[in-house]
Order: C-alpha cells, then structure tokens, then sequence
C-alpha cells in the first residue's frame, strides 16, 4: 500500500505508548504493546479514555518504533482517542505491518476504514443510543469488515442499547462478516446481570466482552 505522510513528515501525536494485557476482544488476556494516540472529534458520554482528547507528543514514527523494540512484543494495538483521525497513521499501520507486527486498529467507527493497510485488524465501535454519538456511525466501515480478521464491539449501557445493538448485528449480518461480534456492558452499569442474561438468551453468535484490564488494574488506571 503506497502511502504518503502528511507534509512529508513521519510524526504522530502520541498520548502514551505502554505494555500491557490485550484486555478486550477476542485477544483478550494477550501481552500486547499499545499505541495511544491523542484526540477525538467524538464525545461519548461514557467515555473512559478523555484525557486523550488534547495534549499528546508529537512523536517520529523511529522513536515509535525504537520503544516497540525495547518491548519485544509482536502484538500491537493502534487505540486514541481516535487513531484513523491522524493521516499520518495510515503510513504508520502500513509501516508496522512491514516489520512483522500483529496489528489491531480499535476505531470509534466514524471515520472511513478504507485505507486501513489490509494486514491490519479492524475492531470498529458502534456506537450505540445511550453514547450520544450514535448519528455518526460511518455504516460503510460496516461492509467492509472481513470475517477472517475483523471485529465489531456495541459499547452496550442499558438494554435499550442492546436491542439496537441486534438490529444493526441483523442488518449488517454481522454474525458471518466478522470474525467476532462484541457485546460491550459499559464498565460499572447497573444492567450488567441483565445484559450478560440477554446475551445468553440471544441465540446470537456474539461474545461478552468486559473489559480485562479494568478488573486488573482498576476503572481510572492509564497506561494499562
């Protein structure tokens, strides 16, 4: 994939790069290096991740590189904030993909994962009613998710989130175009019992997916 940088320079606005547990998907529980990268246009109301949203280093993809190295680890996730909103990090995606990483991109899902390097995986967040920030899905990225490497999260708060989590799983027949479907209860929600109960009465082919490293490391944490 041939990629150019923006104004030619080869720099990201970084957050924090860190080693950790994969705590989410269907990774869940993989040592993996993450990629944090600085703002969001989106303003979930649940949202666990705003200290990302201004603020950041700006940092050379070698310097990026050079602390992936230092880890070891050949699992890599690219997270914000939202990540596809810096150009520069298509390049960069490509770029790990050349040096052997596994790459997992976690996008909100409202901007375009088209040139998205194809060795990448695509977890996308739908997001639902009780987000705020439903009406910006970009539905497109919805059809191009690929059942061998993508994934599909529903940050789900209440039941209500639930049912228009199952209608658009109908609509898009997410449970054959992706490798896996994501049941996300927002950490902490009073409906978790009725979620998890739900979702094991659902038939659907769909996991529960809380989120690992909240119960390891606690909700207010960074860098785990």
């Amino acid at each position: 994939m041939d990629q150019q940088t923006s104004s030619g320079e080869r720099t990201l606005r970084i957050t924090e790069i860190f080693l950790s547990i994969q705590g989410e998907s269907s990774h869940a529980g993989r040592p993996c290096s993450f990629v944090r990268l600085t703002g969001c246009p989106m303003r979930c109301i649940w949202c666990d991740s705003e200290y990302t949203f201004s603020g950041g280093e700006k940092i050379s993809f070698d310097a990026i590189f050079e602390k992936l190295e230092e880890f070891g680890c050949k699992l890599v996730e690219v997270t914000g904030g939202e990540p596809l909103a810096q150009k520069n990090v298509f390049p960069f995606i490509t770029e790990l993909c050349d040096r052997g990483y596994e790459v997992l991109i976690e996008t909100g899902g409202f901007v375009s994962t088209e040139n998205v390097d194809p060795r990448a995986s695509i977890i996308l967040d739908v997001k639902c009613p009780a987000s705020t920030e439903s009406d910006r899905n970009h539905w497109p990225n919805l059809e191009r998710l690929r059942p061998a490497r993508d994934e599909v999260k529903f940050v789900v708060a209440d039941l209500a989130d639930w049912e228009f989590a199952k209608a658009i799983i109908a609509k898009y027949d997410l449970e054959n175009r992706t490798k896996e479907v994501l049941i996300s209860p927002v950490h902490n929600t009073k409906d978790l019992v009725r979620i998890a109960e739900a979702v094991s009465k659902s038939k659907l082919k769909v996991r529960l997916n809380l989120q690992l490293h909240k119960y390891i490391w606690g909700a207010d944490t960074r860098g785990v």
